[in-house]
C-alpha cells in the first residue's frame, strides 16, 4: 500500500508544510525543507504503527510517499529499452512509471525555458549544457534508475555520453501534469535530492506556481507564482518570469 505525502510552501507563514490524507494526524511544518524531511522520517512510521498493523521494518521512505516494500517485479533499463516504439517510461529504484504524451502548454514551456536558459549560459560563456526531454539520465549510474526530466542542465561534461547523462544533473526542471503530480512532488523530489541534484524546479501550469528546491544550501527553497521573477539557485544573476512565456 502507498501513502501519499504532500509538501507545500505557505507564503504567509513562511514555512514548509507536510500533510497526508492517508495518515490520520500527520501534519508537520518547518522553515527548512531538509528539516521537514527529517522530521517526517521519524513521525510517519510512528503514526502508521499507531493506526495500522505495519512494522517499521516493512516501511521505506521515498520522498513524497511512504510505501511498503514492493512485492512485484524489479525492472531494469533493459525493460525500458524493450518497450514498444513510441512508449516512454522511467525507472526509480526498480519501479517503472509509464509516461503520458505531453500537452501543448507543457511543450511550450519547455521550448521557452530551454531557450532562456541556453541564452543565459551562452551570454556568460558558460560551460553547462541544456537538454530537453526525451533525454536519458542515469541518476545512480546503475540499471534500476532511469529518468527523462523535462529539462536537464548539466555542468560536468564528463557525465555526458552518447546515451545521455551518467549521474545527477546540476539543475532539473519538471512541468507537472495531473498524471505526474504524485511522482514530481513526491518520489522524484526525494530521488533528485538524494542523488546529488543541486536545484530542482516543479512548474505547475494548473496552479500557476513554481516550487524551487535549493538542495545545495536550502536558502532559496520556496514557492513562487508565475508572475514573480524566480531566481536560479546555481546562477546568481539569472531569474525567470514564467508568465512571460505564456503571453
Amino acid at each position: 500500500m502507498e501513502y501519499v505525502i504532500t509538501f507545500t510552501w505557505d507564503d504567509e507563514a513562511d514555512v514548509w508544510i507536510a500533510a497526508s490524507n492517508d495518515i490520520p494526524g500527520f501534519v508537520l511544518e518547518s522553515g527548512s525543507f531538509d528539516a521537514l524531511l527529517e522530521r517526517s522520517r521519524f513521525a510517519i512510521p510512528e503514526l502508521l504503527e499507531l493506526n495500522t498493523p505495519v512494522t517499521k521494518q516493512e516501511i521505506i521512505f521515498t520522498g513524497g510517499s511512504i510505501m511498503t516494500l514492493p512485492q512485484g517485479q524489479i525492472y531494469t533499463t533493459n525493460d525500458i529499452y524493450a518497450l514498444p516504439e513510441g512508449q516512454r517510461a522511467e525507472l526509480i529504484d526498480g519501479q517503472m512509471y509509464m509516461m503520458a504524451p505531453p500537452t501543448r502548454i507543457h511543450q511550450q514551456l519547455i521550448t521557452e525555458l530551454v531557450s532562456a536558459i541556453h541564452q543565459h549560459i551562452k551570454n556568460h560563456n558558460g560551460s553547462c549544457q541544456v537538454y530537453p526531454a526525451p533525454f536519458a539520465v542515469f541518476l545512480n549510474e546503475d540499471d534500476k534508475n532511469y529518468v527523462e526530466p523535462d529539462i536537464s542542465i548539466i555542468c560536468d561534461r564528463n557525465n555526458l555520453t552518447d546515451k545521455g547523462c551518467n549521474g545527477a544533473p546540476d539543475w532539473v526542471i519538471e512541468i507537472v501534469s495531473p498524471s505526474t503530480e504524485r511522482i514530481d512532488y513526491g518520489i522524484k523530489l526525494f530521488k533528485y535530492r538524494s542523488s546529488g541534484v543541486r536545484e530542482y524546479w516543479i512548474i505547475n501550469p494548473i496552479t500557476k506556481t513554481v516550487n524551487v528546491f535549493d538542495f545545495e544550501h536550502d536558502e532559496k527553497t520556496r514557492q513562487y507564482s508565475f508572475e514573480q521573477d524566480i531566481p536560479s539557485c546555481i546562477y546568481e544573476d539569472f531569474a525567470i518570469r514564467v508568465s512571460g512565456f505564456l503571453e
